[in-house]
């Protein structure tokens, strides 16, 4: 008999649907029977291997983990996959003697990373213990990315995000602190043997209707959670508008709640059931009364003056046509007051220093 190819990810949707549903195929089952029996840090150290941050995780993770579940064919919720690493996480000891030994004589080979998030951060976590020499450079003056620019603190303790980062980077990881790469040329001219291109999806999705650039009062949504990230924005007005409904507008709509903001409506173009948010997400956001309205699609920002006062939506029902796709019915109009509009509609990648004439293919998305 052969033995069993763990290395194919298939082989867990045979046997561990929640451990083939998480991306990293973490296991599942595993760091929750060590939590079972107290091992906090062995649970932390399993999760390590494969998801880098347990603790970031264990309180931002989408869980794809949570809807394979088979708990949930017989009872009403699935286990709570999430808020148990997150317990591995909070009751952990000192894991650092566990940690890989970086060794003091190095392979040769040096390799640089564009941007300090997550993923640039996981290949220095991966390399650094081979022996690889490890240069990150980082636009802002610290690390993290869209980690600690876009996820808010209430969600996400600065010291819980610090804290695993800090594991990394006392590898003894390169990190250049407000360097930007702005031109790859430049950087295939530094002697590196690879370089990690790990910038991310940094440009917030316009939404360019009449109106939009009439008025200072539109912001992206990203964008404009960054700023609070960094301390420039620290205050919004009552009557709020967040267009789009995936988890970013779900923190858009909650920092919206904590800075000033009392009337904060979500303004969804379809139904609950094609909400790109996390169910978890949404039942957060209603519990601090945000209104979800569903079915308005945006047609116009209303600006009068200079003053924003509010959007003109369309009142839609949607169903599918012959091919099966969703389309659009328009039942009525509505206008919706507001003095601010936040556009949480997606992120697109945005590479304006890689130059056309670098020897990298791009397909239509760049």
């Amino acid at each position: 008999m052969e033995p069993t190819n763990v290395g194919n990810p298939d082989y867990y949707h045979k046997v561990v649907d929640c451990q083939w549903a998480c991306p990293a195929h973490t296991n599942v089952p595993g760091y929750i029977r060590l939590i079972a029996q107290e091992r906090y840090d062995d649970a932390y150290m399993l999760n390590w291997e494969s998801n880098v941050f347990p603790g970031i995780l264990g309180r931002t993770c989408d869980r794809p983990c949570e809807p394979a579940c088979r708990r949930g064919r017989v009872e009403d919720k699935p286990v709570a996959i999430c808020r148990l690493k997150r317990v591995a996480a909070d009751l952990r000891g000192d894991i650092t003697p566990r940690f890989p030994e970086i060794p003091t004589k190095k392979n040769g080979k040096r390799i640089a990373c564009v941007g300090a998030g997550p993923a640039s951060l996981t290949v220095a976590r991966d390399l650094m213990p081979l022996g690889y020499e490890v240069t990150i450079f980082e636009k802002n003056d610290r690390p993290g990315g869209l980690m600690w620019t876009n996820i808010p603190q209430f969600r996400l303790p600065p010291e819980v995000l610090w804290e695993e980062i800090d594991y990394i980077l006392d590898m003894g990881v390169d990190i250049r602190y407000n360097a930007p790469v702005e031109s790859m040329k430049w950087l295939l001219e530094q002697g590196f043997d690879a370089v990690f291109v790990g910038s991310g999806a940094p440009r917030g999705k316009e939404l360019r209707l009449p109106g939009r650039y009439d008025t200072d009062r539109i912001y992206i949504g990203i964008d404009w959670l960054e700023s609070v990230a960094f301390g420039h924005t620290n205050a919004i007005e009552e009557n709020v508008l967040v267009i789009g409904v995936g988890n970013t507008a779900m923190d858009c709509c909650r920092t919206s709640k904590r800075i000033g903001g009392t009337n904060v409506k979500v303004m969804a173009r379809k139904s609950k059931p094609y909400f790109k948010a996390s169910p978890w997400e949404l039942e957060d956001a209603e519990e601090e009364l945000v209104d979800i309205v569903e079915n308005h699609s945006p047609t116009e920002f209303v600006v009068e003056d200079g003053v924003l006062r509010g959007m003109n939506f369309d009142i839609v029902d949607w169903h599918e046509n012959d091919q099966g796709r969703l389309v659009a019915t328009k039942l009525d109009e509505a206008f919706f007051p507001a003095e601010a509009v936040i556009l949480a509609i997606g992120q697109e990648t945005a590479f304006p220093w890689i130059e056309d004439d670098a020897g990298i293919e791009f397909n239509k998305w760049r």
